[in-house]
């Protein structure tokens, strides 16, 4: 009988799930390791009631070298503080930092052993709809599901705007008598993004030797900005105590604390959580003990490297004006400059940002889509079924195409209004932080519902409850800031659209479910099998 409802069930979901035969419905893939074992990840799609269908193509270091380099948080983080010194300042800029760091580890940690329960590519809104209140599974799924889609369709675009304006630097470097415009923002944004789409596609059997360089270069890029900063910079010349504690509020906030709290954008944006691999956990090998594992580690690289690089940068930045902001509004650009006095090692430094924020767009591409694709897998989306086809190469280009489109559209934001890095940043960050509220809010709550996790392997023991509550307590303080405005009473143009945007995707998305996907979208939880016995290694 639990067989016959199963495979009802999978018929509204577009997949065929069975009973599982020797090969446990696993398709053959040559291009797998020798020694790799498939036993659990086999067991893990009998279990969550889906099927193989894209290639296993990743290992511990290639998915934590993917998370590392779609993380780039030390080129974040020098880039990004464009919003933290007028808000702030240099101290703001380092203890904001800092509590976000510590916070958003937290949240990682939290979600790494939720992960390791369901390795799936729904990620979060899979994990919600298995752990939360059984009344309101079904509604909390498909909001955080909707809250990831706004995350990482609109991550591309933040991707590609920041390479962009990379160029429109360069531009102003070699020729000082240049002007950007929006418009050209946006084209380069777009062309950028169709690059990116077209190098995950189609150089998607090579990956793993393609993260393997983009790491390389992110790592290289990362001792040759420290080093030229330690060795001609006028750091070590420079008090530690006034770069520590100066605290500033150029755009008059009316507090020094507050400025530095509006500032928080910009490490927010810059340190987001370990959470994109999650959405290729069904193209990784052994996920449930490798997914966990690397996103913690490579979550904890990133923001240690990022933490280096953005102390190292405020103790070379000078004096806070104008003039920091000359080229297309980049710092570090300025920062460079006058420390080498060289425009080609200036040049060379930005062509290295740029090369890393480019692979950042290829990675971004790929949780993109495939978060899109998983959710339109489990029918949450108008046209599920052709978004969840997936080609003969193991690629859901069907998805791919719609992130490319959407990419495209949100950048044409950046012709009408000057602050868009700022609104873009917002809904991306919005998105992701929405998701983890409700993640680690869940997981407290099965914490005391009676009931028992789902198996894992990476238990956080008697740790699990007091670092998931100090991950909420960072949540809900961090999500109220990603809505402020870069100033206080801000005109049309320059004020943080993020808030309205969000809220009418949202009111899209609930709008589609009173009017077909509360027919058609049970929630992953209805697919999960109950009658396996729980495995531990």
């Amino acid at each position: 009988m639990a067989d016959i409802q199963l495979q009802e069930l999978s018929k509204r979901a577009g997949q065929r799930t069975t009973a599982i035969p020797d090969d446990d419905g696993f398709e053959k893939q040559p291009d797998l390791d020798k020694d790799y074992d498939p036993s659990h990840d086999k067991r893990d799609m009998y279990r969550l009631g889906k099927k193989q269908q894209l290639k296993r193509r990743f290992r511990y270091f290639s998915i934590a070298g993917y998370i590392i380099v779609l993380g780039n948080c030390w080129e974040f983080s020098i880039v990004t503080s464009a919003f933290s010194i007028p808000n702030g300042g240099t101290g703001g800029a380092i203890w904001m930092t800092i509590f976000v760091i510590i916070g958003v580890f937290l949240t990682v940690v939290s979600m790494a052993e939720v992960a390791s329960m369901a390795p799936t590519s729904g990620g979060q809104y899979h994990w919600v709809s298995e752990i939360a209140p059984k009344a309101v599974q079904k509604q909390l799924s498909y909001a955080v599901g909707w809250f990831g889609l706004i995350a990482w369709q609109v991550s591309l675009s933040s991707c590609a705007y920041i390479f962009a304006n990379q160029i429109l630097a360069l531009i102003t470097l070699c020729n000082p008598d240049f002007v950007g415009h929006g418009w050209q923002a946006s084209l380069l944004t777009i062309l950028s993004s169709l690059i990116a789409v077209l190098l995950s596609v189609f150089v998607m059997q090579k990956l793993n030797l393609a993260e393997g360089l983009a790491v390389v270069a992110h790592v290289l890029g990362f001792v040759a900005f420290i080093a030229v900063l330690w060795v001609m910079g006028p750091g070590p010349q420079t008090s530690a105590y006034d770069v520590f504690f100066t605290f500033e509020d150029q755009n008059d906030w009316g507090s020094p604390g507050l400025a530095a709290l509006v500032g928080l954008i910009g490490p927010i944006a810059t340190f987001i959580g370990g959470d994109p691999a999650v959405h290729l956990a069904e193209e990784l090998q052994d996920a449930s003990y490798v997914l966990p594992r690397a996103m913690v580690s490579a979550s904890g690289i990133n923001y240690l490297i990022g933490l280096v690089a953005l102390i190292t940068f405020m103790f070379n930045i000078g004096p806070i004006n104008d003039d920091l902001y000359i080229y297309y509004g980049q710092p570090w650009i300025a920062v460079i400059y006058r420390i080498t006095d060289s425009k080609a090692a200036t040049i060379v430094f930005i062509v290295i940002i740029m090369i890393n924020f480019f692979t950042l767009q290829v990675n971004s591409v790929m949780t993109s889509s495939r978060q899109l694709w998983a959710f339109a897998r489990d029918n949450a989306l108008p046209y599920s079924e052709w978004l969840a086809r997936v080609a003969d190469d193991g690629i859901p280009r069907n998805a791919v195409v719609v992130t490319t489109i959407f990419a495209a559209l949100l950048s044409l934001i950046v012709i009408g209004s000057s602050t868009a890095f700022n609104i873009i940043l917002s809904i991306s960050t919005a998105g992701a932080y929405a998701c983890y509220i409700v993640i680690v809010a869940t997981i407290i709550y099965r914490r005391f519902d009676g009931n028992d996790f789902p198996p894992t392997r990476y238990s956080l023991g008697k740790m699990g409850l007091p670092i998931n509550v100090l991950s909420l307590m960072y949540l809900s303080v961090a999500f109220i800031f990603i809505f402020f405005p870069a100033a206080p009473n801000p005109d049309p143009i320059a004020m943080n659209w993020a808030c309205l945007i969000f809220g009418a995707v949202l009111a899209i998305a609930f709008s589609w479910y009173f009017i077909k996907a509360r027919k058609v979208y049970d929630g992953p939880v209805e697919y999960v099998r109950r009658d396996m016995q729980e495995y531990t290694t």
